[in-house]
């Protein structure tokens, strides 16, 4: 009973701070059904989809590559430009993830754009173990996925219309990821520096092969200007820390 209280906990003070994933996630998860089943397929493999596969935009694009004669090939290769920005989600997780355990090879599976956005500005609160925070915010992100999967496919499955243009709600989504990000942080330096390297990477490679230089050249970027934001950051700190003294 007491473990089952704790975990009841634990989920209770996660949830709410993935109450904006569930959102999008549903309505993302609703788009791939509809778009899956649209193709012909049953919608328990948009369910088996989500459950195993799980990367987003990596199943809206797979949608396309099941269809006969295409190049497997060339479809792992597009996959792996698709989702290799996820190499750096995982470098930048390493100390978060030591703590871990047997729970490891789950997080590293479940670390979407989402849920990599919360982990990185997740503040455990004070009781909770930093483990179960964790563990359970990946799980109920992949969880509102695939209940979005079931309920697309079961709609695609019963309702027919015009689908064009849904799968733009991946976009949406990043773009809202991206505005609560700058809102909540003060240092824009890492935005910039972004942007700036996936400018350059585009006009330099083109659309098509862009995304792993540019990831590149913002890790060698943020690597170089990692040691001047943290001194920057410990001197906002160490004020802030005077200040108060000072007023108490």
């Amino acid at each position: 009973m007491q473990t089952a209280s704790r975990v009841l906990n634990h989920l209770k003070v996660a949830f709410p701070r993935t109450v904006p994933i569930l959102l999008g996630y549903l309505f993302l998860g609703i788009a791939f059904g509809i778009l899956l089943t649209e193709k012909g397929y049953h919608w328990l493999w948009a369910v088996f989809m989500g459950l195993v596969i799980y990367a987003g935009m990596g199943q809206f694009v797979a949608v396309n590559m099941l269809l006969p004669g295409v190049n497997f090939l060339n479809a792992f290769l597009l996959q792996l430009t698709l989702n290799a920005r996820h190499i750096f989600y995982g470098l930048s997780m390493l100390e978060t993830f030591k703590i871990m355990g047997k729970r490891k090879p789950y997080m590293i599976f479940a670390l979407t754009d989402e849920t990599y956005s919360l982990l990185c500005s997740a503040k455990v609160p004070a009781g909770i173990d930093a483990r179960n925070y964790y563990f359970f915010i990946a799980l109920l992100n992949q969880g509102y996925w695939i209940l979005g999967c079931a309920l697309g496919g079961l709609i695609g499955s019963l309702l027919t219309f015009n689908s064009t243009g849904i799968d733009f709600i991946m976009t949406a989504l990043f773009l809202t990821i991206a505005v609560d990000q700058w809102r909540e942080t003060k240092d824009h330096i890492p935005v910039f520096t972004g942007f700036a390297c996936a400018l350059l990477c585009l006009l330099l490679f083109g659309a098509n092969h862009f995304i792993i230089p540019s990831l590149l050249c913002i890790t060698v970027c943020l690597l170089i200007l990692r040691k001047p934001m943290e001194n920057r950051e410990a001197k906002e700190k160490a004020a802030i820390r005077e200040v108060d003294t000072d007023a108490l």
